[in-house]
């Protein structure tokens, strides 16, 4: 792997394999692994632009067994975190999630703010939102949304 993402995100799953496979439709390459004891991946290294993931279904060791540790294998996986990656087009994305299993939350949407937009949650439990700038967009976009939202 050459070099460190300035941007890393963590995410545990029940299934490496699986997920790391889902994120490489996103775009996501993978550039490392990390084997476990009976030599399946514990977890995976993908990494997109300036963004790395870092995906494993570790549970108990290296991590302690404690309240936080506990409610991270109950779930819901990621309440209250967006992540966001911009993509070539966003309506072949939110498909491509769709059929993928990701349960789609909003889009495939023209925006106030000035982008094409759709928003998921992965087999995962992770929230995603996929989209694109709009081209010729030059009115202020949160201005825009400050008035669709509030009048």
């Amino acid at each position: 792997m050459s070099g460190e993402a300035p941007f890393r995100v963590g995410l545990r799953v029940g299934d490496v394999v699986a997920a790391a496979a889902f994120y490489a439709g996103l775009g996501f390459d993978r550039v490392a692994e990390l084997p476990g004891p009976d030599g399946g991946p514990v977890m995976a290294i993908l990494r997109r632009g300036d963004l790395q993931l870092l995906v494993d279904a570790l549970a108990g060791m290296p991590f302690a067994d404690d309240d936080r540790e506990r409610q991270i294998q109950a779930g819901p996986r990621g309440l209250g975190v967006i992540i966001g990656i911009e993509v070539d087009d966003v309506d072949v994305a939110a498909g491509y999630c769709e059929v993928a299993g990701c349960k789609l939350t909003a889009g495939s949407l023209d925006a106030a703010w000035g982008e094409r937009y759709a928003e998921c949650v992965d087999p995962y439990g992770y929230a995603w939102k996929l989209y694109r700038p709009l081209p010729g967009r030059s009115d202020d976009g949160l201005g825009a949304t400050r008035d669709l939202w509030f009048g």
